[in-house]
């Protein structure tokens, strides 16, 4: 799977929301997310736990900048605790997200309103693509998501959760 993407900062959530709403976005979960970051040769790898499921995803981004293509596969996790066990053995942990995410949806396009613990309150936009579909056709849809929210190209972040709490 592939989705487009973009990240910013974004203080005021309750504002977000009646925002995207009024241009047909819906409120669809609240999810208590904690995602744990192990070292990879390339790309990232994730064991997110998340209301009471797990799943491991790797993903890796198909160009840098504030509106990333990004693709991805993502499997279930019957075992997080040995699950875990056996990816920190093997791989190393490098950081743990933990988040509070606000998920609002229209169509394939996700808008993620996240509390992340230790760093403070983001929007994240996820256009996901189908195979063999063109990415262009979803960018006029995050555009409109950053024009609703008033987001403007130097507000967006190009690294993920996880650089940002390991970075100097």
């Amino acid at each position: 799977m592939k989705n487009l993407e973009a990240k910013f900062r974004l203080s005021n959530h309750a504002e977000a929301e009646q925002r995207v709403s009024a241009i047909g976005y819906t409120r669809r979960a609240v999810l208590n997310q904690r995602d744990t970051f192990f070292r990879v040769a390339n790309g990232k790898l994730k064991l997110r736990e998340e209301n009471g499921s797990s799943v491991l995803i790797f993903y890796h981004r198909d160009e840098s900048g504030p509106l990333m293509l990004s693709s991805y596969d993502i499997v279930k996790v019957g075992d997080p605790i040995g699950t875990m066990r056996i990816l920190a053995n093997a791989l190393g942990p490098i950081a743990v997200v933990e988040k509070t995410r606000v998920l609002m949806m229209r169509d394939n396009v996700r808008l993620h309103l996240d509390q992340v613990a230790r760093l403070g309150d983001y929007g994240e936009i996820e256009a996901v693509i189908a195979d063999g579909d063109d990415p262009e056709r979803s960018r006029g849809a995050v555009n409109e998501i950053l024009a609703a929210l008033g987001v403007v190209p130097a507000d967006l972040i190009d690294v993920s959760y996880f650089e940002m709490l390991v970075s100097p």
